[in-house]
């Protein structure tokens, strides 16, 4: 029997974290971040930097009142923000729990950074500076929790600008939006009819101790989320990841048998492979990144299914279109992606406020040369995984004033994820859906 292996030392963990927020606070996304993260520290690290991502602004706040010049070394600031969320203790410790916050002692979190530091020839000159900011927090932490959450970035852990801007979209339920997006979303999948049904799914997660609740007419809500590959069925193509939102998009276009459908914005695929779930049609995936559409061809083939993949941007028809008009058309458009902080909180981080018009410039592009390939009696379903209204309401009816044969359909619109404590409303993350039928 094969002995367990050791969790690595809590001060590889710090470094390789401050790593990852550096790379993230020079615009990296957290998942490229991750994967440059030796192996043996990828989830312990991934665990840590979740964490300080959702209390990152506090994290800053705390230390301006700490340090009043920050020494010129890339990974000291970070170092230190990520030690200090982990002395910030969750709320309580059912949200630790829930969100599986990691949880130290205040004491081996001071040595094992100062450990991080002496063993790096070119930091161990900061030890005592880290040491006497981590133990000057210790001692007043009330005071300087109180300044830290006086102002927006502290408060909520979102930059100024975006706290701004949801208590514009959203003045009657801005704090509710703000706090739920500091809470991990759970692991939802959705079953692949083709190959298996939701009950024999459920059934074999129960058999390896996990429950899961049903969701829709494929979901499956896990209350326990693992490592997908630790799942049964996921090689044999029995089921994917999606969140329950996502789920919604295929059947709202309502495809059947013999239709011709376009996924113009395809990648990663878990669109493009639940319409073919539905139904046995000739699809057309494109992405303008063809990097990314080598996923959907990966995830397509461990389903058992099949479409014609192409790397052309939607918006330039002539580049990609062979004249022949589609039944129904996908337009899963880019977005600023601020519906799925749960799950991605680095996107805080990474975005400007300019990125919202800048966004809705290009979906606007997208979705009126879409509308030229829709067939007469075709739809359109436009979606963005965003909370602005920029890029969700905005657009759907700036979109209908542009095209008078753009005849509105029924679909949920706007969705907003829920603090956890809202089991039946927190299933989802945010997304925007506005369907079009052509006159």
């Amino acid at each position: 029997m094969t002995a367990p292996r050791e969790a690595p030392p809590l001060a590889r963990l710090l470094l390789a974290t401050a790593q990852a927020c550096a790379d993230v606070a020079n615009g990296i996304s957290l998942t490229e971040a991750l994967a440059r993260v030796p192996a043996d520290l990828r989830p312990g690290t991934q665990a840590l930097a979740f964490h300080a991502m959702r209390r990152l602004g506090w994290a800053r706040a705390v230390r301006s009142q700490l340090l009043d010049r920050i020494p010129p070394h890339p990974l000291l600031d970070p170092l230190l923000q990520v030690s200090l969320t982990l002395l910030g203790e969750a709320e309580d410790t059912a949200e630790a729990e829930r969100d599986g916050t990691p949880r130290y002692a205040a004491h081996t979190v001071v040595d094992q950074t100062v450990q991080a530091a002496a063993g790096q020839p070119d930091m161990a000159r900061y030890k005592g500076l880290l040491n006497a900011c981590l133990r000057r927090y210790l001692r007043e932490r009330e005071a300087l929790n109180e300044t830290a959450r006086s102002g927006p970035e502290g408060a909520w852990n979102y930059p100024g600008w975006w706290v701004t801007q949801v208590r514009r979209d959203y003045p009657q339920t801005w704090q509710d939006v703000l706090r739920a997006g500091n809470h991990a979303g759970p692991l939802t999948l959705r079953v692949n009819r083709r190959r298996a049904t939701p009950a024999a799914v459920a059934q074999a997660l129960a058999d390896i101790g996990i429950t899961s609740t049903p969701h829709g007419d494929a979901g499956l809500v896990l209350h326990t989320a693992r490592p997908v590959q630790q799942l049964p069925g996921f090689a044999e193509g029995w089921w994917s990841v999606q969140d329950a939102g996502a789920q919604l998009a295929a059947p709202l276009l309502g495809v059947r048998d013999g239709m011709r459908v376009l996924d113009a914005c395809a990648a990663p695929g878990g669109k493009t492979a639940h319409l073919l779930e539905l139904a046995d049609i000739d699809l057309l995936a494109l992405d303008a990144d063809a990097k990314r559409l080598t996923r959907v061809d990966e995830t397509l083939a461990r389903l058992g299914l099949h479409a014609t993949l192409r790397a052309a941007a939607a918006e330039r028809v002539d580049t990609w279109w062979d004249g022949k008009p589609f039944d129904a058309v996908l337009a899963d458009v880019p977005c600023t992606a601020s519906g799925i902080v749960r799950r991605h909180p680095d996107i805080r981080w990474l975005r400007r406020h300019n990125d919202i018009a800048r966004t809705a410039a290009l979906q606007a592009r997208i979705v009126d040369a879409l509308w030229q390939v829709t067939a007469p009696g075709g739809k359109l379903l436009y979606a963005t995984c965003s909370l602005f209204p920029a890029e969700g309401e905005h657009q759907a009816q700036a979109f209908a004033r542009r095209h008078p044969d753009a005849q509105r359909r029924d679909a949920p619109g706007q969705l907003i994820p829920a603090v956890p404590e809202a089991a039946a409303n927190a299933q989802h993350d945010g997304f925007f859906y506005a369907l079009f039928e052509k006159a």
